[in-house]
């Protein structure tokens, strides 16, 4: 089967049996998971009615994959690998029923909430049951994307991340934002919000062992990561405040100033230039091209257009107006 490179397709991509006859559902499933996966193979009870959605939206070189099924298995066979041009690793973050994947001789366990990994260049076997549909965000991550951020020598196996007792509760949070808001941010800022995703993923595989501690990051850092993503979160919010980020990531305002500060910059000036950044995108932005330029300040968070033209101006170089003509 021909491979589907997430870059060289539409952002956002949906198959559904419902489209085809009820005989060749399956077959159809089949072909539209091999598109947004990578070769799989597919096992069902029944072949016939299988009714199932599978939907795709590109975070630059990755992907979130929904799908929507009945009970079935997956493989990812011998036969599968060799068929591949490329290799990944599917982060899958389940939403209804139970998943268990099967790596080697590692057996995890995935239920509602619960976010797991598994490696596209191994054998794996994964199981869906316990409901009649099921669903799972399956986040597509280039192999380099993920070894580049994980010691060199590092020996990967089938993990539940989730459990991680310090970030855990991190990505499964991220993972959740992403999956809810990919559509919603442009696609700029949703491959920033990937790459914490990812940034926490490592940090917890990492920390499986103590011999690569010293070549982990730290919790402060993964704090920190948090703390951005609160504020890629509430970034459209007018009246966007430290109290607010802090609490939702849970820290005091003093030390979201301390991170800020160990960054190199400041709240403020932070927002600010993810806010002009935004807007920026957007003024550039063929689909937007009707929108009054006042609206798309406010979409970002800015109450004063005046105050918006004056800083746009100083980050760019010139007006709105003209940012958006040239």
């Amino acid at each position: 089967m021909e491979q589907v490179n997430p870059t060289g397709r539409p952002r956002h991509v949906i198959w559904n049996t419902a489209e085809t006859r009820p005989d060749e559902q399956f077959a159809y499933y089949r072909e539209a998971i091999c598109q947004a996966f990578m070769n799989l193979t597919p096992e069902s009870a029944t072949m016939s009615r299988f009714p199932a959605t599978v939907e795709t939206i590109r975070l630059g070189a990755g992907a979130i994959n929904r799908v929507v099924f009945p009970e079935h298995t997956v493989n990812r066979s011998r036969a599968d690998i060799a068929a591949s041009g490329e290799s990944c690793f599917y982060l899958n973050f389940k939403l209804t029923g139970r998943c268990r994947m099967l790596q080697g001789d590692r057996e995890v366990s995935l239920s509602r909430g619960q976010v797991g990994i598994v490696d596209s260049d191994r054998e794996v076997t994964l199981l869906h049951d316990r409901g009649p549909t099921l669903e799972v965000a399956s986040f597509w991550v280039p192999s380099r994307a993920l070894r580049d951020r994980l010691p060199h020598s590092f020996d990967f196996g089938a993990e539940r991340v989730s459990d991680d007792p310090h970030v855990g509760h991190l990505i499964v949070e991220t993972a959740r934002s992403l999956n809810s808001g990919a559509l919603r941010m442009t696609e700029e800022d949703s491959v920033r919000l990937f790459d914490v995703l990812l940034d926490l993923v490592a940090l917890s595989l990492s920390r499986r062992s103590r011999a690569r501690a010293a070549e982990s990051v730290n919790f402060t850092d993964a704090t920190g990561l948090a703390l951005r993503r609160a504020v890629h979160e509430r970034l459209r919010k007018p009246g966007l405040t430290v109290a607010a980020v802090a609490g939702a990531v849970g820290i005091s305002e003093r030390y979201v100033h301390k991170l800020f500060e160990r960054s190199g910059t400041t709240f403020s000036d932070y927002v600010m230039g993810r806010r002009l950044d935004g807007a920026a995108a957007d003024l550039k932005d063929p689909a937007l091209g009707g929108r009054e330029i006042g609206t798309i300040a406010f979409d970002w968070g800015f109450s004063d257009l005046s105050h918006f033209t004056r800083r746009f101006k100083q980050r760019f170089g010139c007006r709105p107006r003209d940012w958006r003509s040239h």
